[in-house]
């Protein structure tokens, strides 16, 4: 079971991911994490990649491609997988698509978790973090004891400058720009699978696992 996940910031991604990678037992493949792993390692292709970025250029999609052709190709992904931020626009799904059917591998289901913008600005801007000791919490949902102090440590809560409004307003609109193209494009293919990304995280994660159990849902885009 091959399977992409979309999410916008704040909808709870990361959390569903790690239920899908513990109840499926499939890995998780993040295409940051690979080009990191690949550089590190000096890998062929990570060599070249580290070249490209000492340099200051952007690593090309043939380098991510093959990159993910390596991890794909692994014993741990006979299974399955799970891609997250790739792909980002349609020519690197339409080579996605094509790398795979190369290795006799498709993409079975792609689920993209909804939550309404301004339930997701509200989650994000709301977040406050200790300085001091890091921990976190949240303006409405998770509130300190005494207001703007932390309760470990005493100290004055932050708010991050990546969770001002407008900085969320604006990475909210890259996301939807970035995927809405794709959203239409795995539609058309059968394999889009809208899941609403609010209330209670098990009836969230029950709804991921009817899909991917069954391959069939009511709200099927």
């Amino acid at each position: 079971m091959n399977v992409i996940l979309f999410g916008p910031p704040g909808s709870g991604k990361g959390t569903q991911s790690q239920f899908i990678v513990e109840r499926y037992a499939i890995p998780q493949i993040s295409t940051g994490d690979m080009l990191r792993s690949a550089v590190k390692a000096k890998t062929p292709l990570g060599i070249i990649a580290k070249s490209i970025m000492d340099a200051g250029g952007l690593v090309s999609d043939d380098i991510v491609l093959g990159l993910v052709k390596d991890r794909v190709s692994q014993t741990d992904c006979a299974s399955g997988f799970i891609l997250d931020g790739f792909p980002r626009t349609i020519p690197q799904a339409d080579a996605l698509i094509s790398l795979l059917d190369g290795i006799g591998k498709k993409i079975d289901f792609v689920i993209s978790l909804e939550v309404d913008s301004k339930e997701l600005i509200c989650r994000l801007s709301g977040r406050r973090t200790c300085p001091v000791c890091g921990k976190g919490y949240h303006v409405i949902y998770n509130k300190p004891v005494q207001e703007g102090v932390c309760d470990s440590c005493s100290a004055a809560l932050v708010q991050r400058d990546d969770d001002s409004e407008l900085t969320v307003i604006n990475r909210l609109n890259v996301y939807e720009e970035q995927t809405s193209s794709l959203k239409s494009y795995f539609n058309k293919s059968g394999v889009l699978y809208s899941v609403p990304g609010s209330g209670p995280i098990n009836e969230i994660q029950a709804k991921i696992s009817s899909i991917l159990d069954s391959g069939v849902a009511s709200d099927h885009s």
